[in-house]
């Protein structure tokens, strides 16, 4: 299956070394190697690189690493075909505008029956339940950005999540990362292993603070380069990919992760008004 990966921050930050080894996943020392793409957001837009070729050896990839692009909210996949053939149009993240801006989805599953979703006014370019999964998310989201305040609360946003992912799970396993380009949303479901058990978690979480010396300071294991004093970084993933304390999250939770930091926790088919547990482990 797919793998997911987003990056929440503070301060602009590259993710060179995370993204280094998530992309290693990608035909190297995973399976994933039908396609990846990656969005940087820049304000209400987005920088988006997308390639149906493996990552592990992908020249695009190796470009990003060099250029050292920062953003403070990155969403990134590897694809592993399951649905519609190795092509630019089933390479994921997707995007569209709404509202006067980016939205950009990613997912990890298999939906049986997603093409019974209503879409609304967004159409698939693709073949794939993701894309599909995604206009449906669009179409409910829709009145929220067009008929009341831009963008809308976060906690109108997760209510809504919160039954769009209840309707996914029913489907299959739904683990996915949407944003808005103000907050990076997260659901983690089950996942399929490479020993095809499917069991959670699907995703994991890593939440890093630090201050920089003088000199520059580096969340070396993170893989984040930073240039401010203060900094908070939030990464999503669903494998952990470095050494680090990654903690996984529970079938089921739902987050809204902005500028370094869990801003709201909830559980899918439910209201979301929880707070946020001190710690997210197993919640």
């Amino acid at each position: 299956m797919c793998e997911l990966f987003g990056m929440s921050s503070r301060q602009p930050a590259t993710v060179n070394l995370s993204m280094e080894e998530f992309a290693r996943h990608g035909g190297l020392t995973g399976p994933h190697a039908d396609g990846w793409g990656i969005a940087f957001y820049d304000g209400s837009d987005i920088r988006l690189l997308r390639e149906p070729e493996p990552a592990a050896d992908s020249r695009w990839v190796r470009l990003v690493r060099e250029q050292g692009v920062r953003s403070s909210l990155v969403v990134s996949h590897i694809r592993r075909a399951t649905r519609g053939p190795r092509a630019l149009r089933n390479t994921q993240p997707f995007a569209r505008e709404m509202g006067g801006r980016m939205h950009v989805f990613v997912h990890n599953g298999d939906l049986a029956g997603a093409d019974r979703l209503e879409v609304g006014m967004f159409h698939p370019v693709g073949e794939t339940d993701s894309e599909v999964a995604f206009c449906h998310l669009l179409q409910g989201l829709r009145p929220l950005w067009l008929d009341g305040e831009v963008p809308p609360a976060a906690e109108e946003v997760m209510s809504l999540l919160a039954f769009f992912a209840d309707r996914l799970s029913a489907m299959g396993p739904a683990n996915f990362l949407y944003s808005d380009g103000e907050t990076l949303f997260v659901h983690s479901d089950r996942r399929q292993g490479l020993d095809g058990r499917i069991a959670p978690p699907g995703l994991h979480i890593l939440v890093r603070e630090c201050s920089a010396r003088a000199d520059g300071d580096r969340m070396h294991g993170s893989g984040l380069n930073i240039d401010s004093e203060e900094q908070s970084v939030v990464l999503v993933a669903s494998v952990p990919l470095t050494d680090e304390p990654w903690q996984p999250l529970s079938e089921g939770t739902i987050l809204a992760v902005s500028r370094g930091e869990v801003r709201q926790y909830g559980r899918r088919g439910e209201e979301v008004n929880a707070p946020v547990p001190a710690r997210l482990e197993h919640v």
